[in-house]
C-alpha cells in the first residue's frame, strides 16, 4: 500500500494537575504511539493535544518537545466539558504519513484512559 495520510489517536489520565506527572505520561503515551506503530519522527505531520479542564499546571505539547519532537507542529487546545466524562484526561490526535491501513494502526489508551475506545483494536 501506498503511503497515505492518517490520524492516530491515544489518551491518558493523571492523578492530579502535576507538571511532573504531565510529562511523564504525555511522554510515555507518545512514546508507545510512535513504537506500537512503527513511526519515525519524520512521518509526523502535526499533532493536537487536548486536555480537559481540570488541567492548568502546564501545556501537554511542552512534554513532547522535550523528547525532540520540537520541530513537529504541536497544539493544545481544552477538551470539551461533559458531564461524566474521563477527569484529568489528555488526547492526542497524530497526523501521520503511514503505509498502514487505517485497519492496521494500534491507538493507544493508557491509565485511566483504557474504556475511552474499547471498540478499537489494540
Amino acid at each position: 500500500m501506498p503511503s497515505a495520510v492518517r490520524a492516530l489517536r491515544g489518551a491518558t489520565t493523571v492523578d492530579a494537575d502535576d507538571t511532573d506527572q504531565i510529562h511523564e505520561r504525555v511522554q510515555a503515551l507518545v512514546a508507545q504511539m510512535l513504537e506500537r506503530n512503527s513511526v519515525d519522527k519524520d512521518d509526523l505531520i502535526s499533532i493536537l493535544f487536548t486536555a480537559t479542564d481540570d488541567i492548568h499546571s502546564m501545556f501537554p505539547a511542552a512534554a513532547a518537545r522535550v523528547v525532540g519532537l520540537g520541530d513537529v507542529p504541536l497544539i493544545c487546545a481544552r477538551e470539551l466539558d461533559i458531564v461524566g466524562g474521563t477527569e484529568r484526561c489528555i488526547r492526542v490526535m497524530m497526523h501521520l504519513t503511514t503505509e498502514l491501513s487505517r485497519a492496521e494502526l494500534h491507538h493507544v489508551y493508557l491509565e485511566g484512559a483504557k474504556g475511552l475506545r474499547d471498540d478499537l483494536p489494540e
